[in-house]
Parts: C-alpha cells; structure tokens; sequence
C-alpha cells in the first residue's frame, strides 16, 4: 500500500559536497541562511517552502518571501550568495538534480511527458537521461537560474560574512555597485527572461565567466512541485510521485563544474516516514543519555546561538 502524504515528511540538508557528513539540516523559512565553505566557494543558501510541514520541527510554515509580487504562485525557492574561490567558465557551471541509483523501474507512466512539459516551461536548456544508472537532468547556470545578480569583487581572503545574509531577502534580476557595470559590459539582457533565453546560445555563454571572488546572487523557484502531496502540477499535466518513492528517494540539487566534476554545493530534500523519524528521535534521546553533546554536521546549523565554528568552517 502506498504512503499517504501525512505519513511523509521532509527534510533539507545543504554542503560542499556530495556525502551527507558534510551537511548541514536547513532551517526553511528561517531568516538565518545556511553558510557552506569548501576549497571551491563560500555560499549562504536559503529554502523556501510554502505551508511547509517538514523537519525540524516547529519550522515555520511559510516565509515572507511568498507574499512578494514575484512569488505569489511559487511553492518552493532556493536562494543563494555564492562566491566562487576559482573561476569558472559560463559553459562548464551547471545547475540541476542526479541522483546516486538507477530509479528507471519505478519511473511512473507520464515522465516522459513531465520532461518535455519541464524543457518547455522551465528550462528548455535542460539536458540528461533519467533512465541511467546514475540519474541526471542538469541545465547551463546561467540560464537555470530563474534571478541572477552579480555584485561586487571582495578583497583576497575574505569570504561571505554576516553582510552576505539574505535570509529575508527577496533576490531580484540585474546587479549591485560595480557588478552591474560589469554584466552590462557582457551586454547581457536585463529581463530575467531574455537573460535565459540568451544564454542558451552557447557563443553568449562562452563570453561569461563566474569570477573567483565576485558575489553572485541567484534564486531557483517555480509554482510546479507540491512538497506537501508529493507531485508535480505542471500546464495541463499532474504527475503524483508520492506511490513510486522507496527509502532512499531523496530530490537532489546541485551547482558543479561538469568539466572538472568539483562541486560547489548541493541541497537535499530527503522524505521520511513518519516512524522512521520517531525512531531517529528515540535514538538521539538515548545517544543524549550516555554521551556528551556533539558539534557533528549532521546535528548542527551555523545559525544556531550554541554553534562554535571548527577550523574546516572558516575561509
């Protein structure tokens, strides 16, 4: 028998890299953005889910984010800061989701349609085969991303701050102080959507670089995937995923180079039963018992008041 979505629940977890001890659980909706560093960027990446009911618990239902003019209809966002420690080139830079398993057996009947509806409406730059042993769809950066903004170079050495937080922050198309002159000088459009479409050529893109120590700021978002019912609401099409999903389902998003395989970061939604989780509970109630308290990433936030940073965690 299938699970019922109130059975199910989600769970975000964001890092540096592929393997889940390197990340840290995501307060969605909060204004306390997760910062990630690794040997490759500095990022503060923020959720959002609309009537959000997953984990932690007590996490807000929705965020302020949804009640702006260019957000009443999306569902979900992941918000971002990011400034990248090596250059990148415009082509090489994707952004999208894989997935560790072959899942091409419990494809349910209509993914096909799904993906030509998701190249059509969302990304007609999205590329992959989800029939493969390793999953995959992945789109060019820079015309994936529904709102990019370029700001400033920092000085050598200095990574995001607290001045980088955008928890709260509504990112828009274009860019600040001197980043905006610089994508101007690129002659790249100013609407959100010709920038899209104009990257999709790949002689534009060839053109771009994303600079080592420049901030960008970008935002992923669409009105298309339920959190809540498990499914995918696209123009004239619904596709429930909720009754083909096993234990080790998870929707994965990642910003890597595809040239060399480095990683910038990656966000997981993971979706858990509700017993799984009232064992997961159980456990950690005992493992609080017999041991001393732990600064793991898997048990901590950078956000939390109680959080002390370990040598890896700074830039």
């Amino acid at each position: 028998m299938a699970p019922s979505a109130s059975d199910v629940l989600v769970r975000v977890t964001a890092g540096p890299t592929y393997d889940p001890s390197t990340h840290q659980v995501v307060l969605v909706n909060s204004a306390t953005p997760t910062h990630i560093t690794s040997e490759t960027c500095s990022a503060n990446i923020s959720v959002r889910i609309r009537n959000y009911r997953g984990l932690p618990k007590g996490s807000p239902e929705t965020s302020s984010y949804f009640s702006h003019a260019l957000h009443t209809y999306d569902q979900y966002s992941i918000s971002f800061s990011l400034l990248p420690k090596k250059t990148i080139s415009g082509t090489a830079l994707v952004f999208g989701n894989d997935i560790d398993h072959p899942v091409r057996d419990r494809l349910p009947y209509g993914t096909a349609t799904a993906f030509s509806i998701l190249k059509r409406v969302i990304d007609p730059g999205l590329e992959g085969d989800l029939y493969a042993d390793k999953p995959h769809l992945y789109g060019r950066a820079l015309s994936s991303f529904n709102i990019l903004s370029v700001g400033e170079k920092v000085a050598e050495g200095k990574g995001l701050g607290k001045e980088e937080e955008h928890g709260e922050q509504v990112v828009e198309e274009g860019g600040e102080g001197e980043g905006l002159e610089w994508r101007k000088s690129r002659d790249v459009p100013d609407d959100a959507g010709k920038r899209k479409g104009w990257f999709l050529a790949k002689d534009n893109a060839e053109r771009w670089e994303w600079e080592a120590g420049r901030v960008y700021k970008g935002d992923f978002f669409n009105p298309y995937l339920d959190f809540n019912t498990f499914s995918l609401k696209l123009p004239g099409f619904s596709l429930s995923v909720l009754g083909y999903l096993g234990g080790e389902d998870y929707l994965r998003y990642v910003l890597k180079n595809i040239e060399t395989g480095d990683v910038l970061f990656v966000v997981v939604f993971s979706l858990l039963h509700q017993e799984d989780i009232d064992k997961e509970d159980a456990a950690n109630t005992a493992n609080k018992d017999h041991s001393a308290p732990t600064n793991s990433a898997s048990q901590r936030h950078e956000g939390e008041s109680t959080f002390e940073p370990e040598a890896g965690d700074l830039d």
